[in-house]
Parts: structure tokens; C-alpha cells; sequence
């Protein structure tokens, strides 16, 4: 229940200076595979929306239908981040995301055989609950890779890949359906199949560092010189006795409905607002997620350069979200945009924003907690960032309905970052070092 002061939170810093960055580069193999592996998840969630305008069309779904197919998807991904948030302190990140990736895989084909809203909401279970285990097994492996002052920047590069799947999803989709003239169910297919690739690259490569053959004893050295305490078990309750947690899951619960409505919303709002289809609103599409991947490594890099320079690892963090707050609040007049090119600037600003800020959010289980319970706090916030993304889009899906209009949707989102750095503070204003009592 007690606390580490805050001499002793910075010790794991002190001790990974006195080690030399080591001539191995083991560890950035180990991030491309997490880097590629988010990529494919947000190819594999985001088909379906880059297709809605067309199945709309095809099988007559309403806005409401297709908030449910978005909204269950987050209900049943909150509730397999828990699953794999208390699985991956268990069997560790190289099963953890095999068993995610062949969860999600499967979900990912049955799309394939259904065609109703109702049908894809429970074909989507299993890709759902798969999909959950990419961030708690990612993180949870960085964290075995990767010491504190990298950490940040790793999650930066991986969490990118949200926005390089992003990019390729209505590229690659409008080739498949568009271009070649295909089915859209080969859009599924020929997306399904890259999975396959990465599970057999995975099993091949990832091993833990202590154990890998291929690691030089220098990067080793550099990955292990933080002092760790990877013994012992957390469950839920002694985890959320922390008002650190909670912090997190606060973080989450605000500003995860943003990311997630404009995945599963913007093709619809370009085609509404602007009369874009599968063949033209790719490019727009492609502008708002290069800035958002632009925005993620930004995120790490700012963050990670304040600890080099002897900042605290709380201020740094705050540091940065705060400027990435203030980059999002221009998205408040997306919806009134005159062109569809000032909405893509003020979108991808605000896409950018929310990359940088929650990676430095995403840092915080690992700088704060001991490894072996990093992994239930990481699905606890996953649970929190899905139940405000069920509830945002339920809420879009009605208000669209019955008012036709994205506006209110994005001025919350345009001040939903500082929100979420306020409440963040308050309930973690020193960001010390946790213990968890056994």
C-alpha cells in the first residue's frame, strides 16, 4: 500500500546512465515485430469501416446499426484487455500475442459470412477479444526490452503503427474492392492472410532478453542495468488501491473514445459531409494518419528527450501531454470546415495530439508499477478507454440519426485532452513509485 519516494523513483534512471548504449540493436528487431503487429490489428478493426458506405448501401444498415457493430466491439474488446491484462502477468508477451493474434485472426475471417449489422457485431467477438492482448502484450514486452529512458520512445514507434494501418487500410481496401472489382468480402481475405506471416515471425524471434540467442552481452547489460522486481502477483483489487491507477484509467476512459470514433467514423463523415467514397476518400484518410504517426514518435521523442536532460520522469510525461492537449483543441471546428482539406488539418492535428499524449500515458504502468503488475493495470485501462468508447458511440450513432450533424462530437473532442491531463494530475500529482502489497 505504501509508495517508493521520489529519490527512489529516479534511481532506475541513475543506473541505466552508468551503462554505455550497447552496440546490440536486438531490442529494435523486438519493436519492429510489435511496430508490424499494430499495424495489422488496425488494418484488420478498420476494413469494416473503410466498407460502410458500400454495405449501407448493399444491405441497408441506419447509423444506429452500425454504432452497435462499433459499440459491442469496444464492450467485448474492454473486456478482453482485462482478460489479457491479468493473462500476460501470467505466460508473458511472446504467448500472450500469439494467442491475441490467433484470437483476432479468427474473427477477422468470419466477418466474411455474415452480412446483417447484428451478424458482424457477433462475428467481431473473437476479433475483439484478440485484438485487446496487441497493447498489453506490446507494452508488457517493452517493458522486458526496453530500459525507462528508451521505453517511452519504443511505445512512440509502435504505437505509430496505429497510424501506418490506418493509412494502408482504405489504400489497400479500395484496391482490393475498388480497383480489382472484387467481392468486398476479399478485402477480409487477403488482410487475413498477413497474420498469418507475423504469428510464424513471432514464435521464430521473440524470446525474453535473458534468454534470446542473438542479444550481445552489452544490450543485456543496458536492458537489465534498471534494478526490477519481477516476482510476486497482483490481482484487480490491490491494483486499484492506487490512486495511480486510477489516473490511468481515468486518462483512458477520456481520451480513448476520441481515437476510436474517428477510426470507425471518419470514411462515414467524409462521405456525409463531403460526398467522398471508397475510390476518393483514401487520400484524406492517408493526410490525417501520417500527421497522427508523426504525432506518436513526437510524443516519445519530446518526453524522452526531457529525461535525458534530468527531468523527472512525472514532469516529463505531464510536459508533454500538456503541449499535445493544446494541439488538440482546434479539432472543435472540424465539422464546419468549407473544404474537406481544412477538416483533414484540423482532424490530423487533433489525430496527432491524442498519438503523443496517450503515448506518454501508455508509459505510465511501466515507470510506475513492478513489472508483474503492469500488465492488470494496462487491461484495467484498456476496460476504461472501451466503456467511454461504447458510450461514445452509441451516443454518435443516435445523435446522427436523429440530428445529422458530427459537430457536438467534435468540440468533445477538442477538450477532452486537457480534461483528461486535469484529472490525471489531480489523482497523480507526484507520479512516485508504487509498491503493491503481496
Amino acid at each position: 500500500m505504501s509508495e517508493f519516494s521520489e529519490a527512489a523513483a529516479q534511481a532506475p534512471e541513475t543506473a541505466a546512465h552508468a551503462v554505455r548504449p550497447p552496440r546490440g540493436r536486438i531490442r529494435w528487431v523486438i519493436c519492429g515485430l510489435l511496430f508490424t503487429a499494430v499495424v495489422l490489428s488496425y488494418i484488420d478493426r478498420l476494413v469494416l469501416g473503410v466498407l460502410k458506405p458500400q454495405l449501407e448501401g448493399l444491405y441497408g444498415w441506419t447509423n444506429s446499426g452500425y454504432a452497435d457493430i462499433t459499440g459491442y466491439f469496444q464492450v467485448f474488446y474492454g473486456v478482453g484487455f482485462l482478460l489479457f491484462g491479468w493473462l500476460i502477468d501470467r505466460v508473458g508477451p511472446r504467448w500472450g500475442y500469439l494467442l491475441a493474434m490467433g484470437s483476432w485472426t479468427v474473427g477477422h475471417f468470419a466477418q466474411t459470412l455474415v452480412t446483417s449489422t447484428a451478424g458482424f457485431v457477433v462475428a467481431r467477438i473473437p476479433l475483439a477479444f484478440g485484438e485487446a492482448g496487441t497493447y498489453p502484450s506490446a507494452l508488457a514486452a517493452a517493458s522486458q526490452w526496453f530500459p525507462k529512458k528508451e521505453r517511452a520512445l519504443a511505445i512512440g514507434i509502435f504505437n505509430a503503427g496505429a497510424n501506418v494501418g490506418a493509412v494502408v487500410t482504405p489504400l489497400l481496401v479500395g484496391f482490393i474492392v475498388a480497383d480489382l472489382i472484387l467481392d468486398w468480402r476479399w478485402a477480409f481475405i487477403v488482410t487475413g492472410l498477413f497474420n498469418i506471416v507475423w504469428l510464424f515471425a513471432w514464435w521464430r524471434l521473440y524470446h525474453p532478453p535473458g534468454r534470446h540467442p542473438r542479444v550481445t552481452t552489452e544490450e543485456r547489460a543496458w536492458i537489465e542495468a534498471e534494478p526490477a522486481d519481477d516476482s510476486g502477483r497482483a490481482g484487480f483489487l490491490s491494483v486499484l488501491r492506487h490512486r495511480e491507477a486510477w489516473a490511468y484509467m481515468a486518462g483512458r476512459f477520456l481520451i480513448d473514445p476520441v481515437w476510436w470514433t474517428f477510426l470507425f467514423w471518419l470514411p462515414d463523415f467524409f462521405h456525409t459531409r463531403y460526398g467522398y467514397d471508397l475510390k476518393s476518400f483514401g487520400p484524406p484518410l492517408v493526410a490525417i494518419y501520417i500527421l497522427a504517426d508523426l504525432g506518436a514518435v513526437a510524443g516519445g521523442w519530446y518526453s524522452s528527450r526531457q529525461l535525458k536532460r534530468g527531468a523527472s520522469a512525472g514532469s516529463a510525461r505531464k510536459r508533454a501531454m500538456f503541449v499535445c492537449a493544446l494541439f488538440a483543441l482546434p479539432v472543435m471546428f472540424a465539422a464546419q470546415a468549407s473544404s474537406i482539406w481544412i477538416a483533414v488539418a484540423l482532424i490530423g492535428l487533433a489525430c496527432a495530439a491524442h498519438q503523443g499524449f496517450s503515448t506518454n500515458l501508455f508509459a505510465l504502468p511501466g515507470d510506475q508499477f513492478p513489472r508483474y503488475a503492469q500488465g492488470t493495470l494496462i487491461g484495467l485501462g484498456g476496460f476504461a478507454g472501451a466503456v467511454g468508447g461504447f458510450l461514445a458511440s452509441k451516443t454518435l450513432g443516435a445523435l446522427l440519426d436523429k440530428v445529422g450533424s458530427y459537430g457536438p462530437f467534435f468540440v468533445a473532442c477538442g477538450v477532452a485532452y486537457l480534461v483528461a491531463l486535469l484529472v490525471f494530475h489531480l489523482l497523480n500529482p507526484r507520479y512516485r513509485n508504487v509498491k503493491i502489497a503481496q
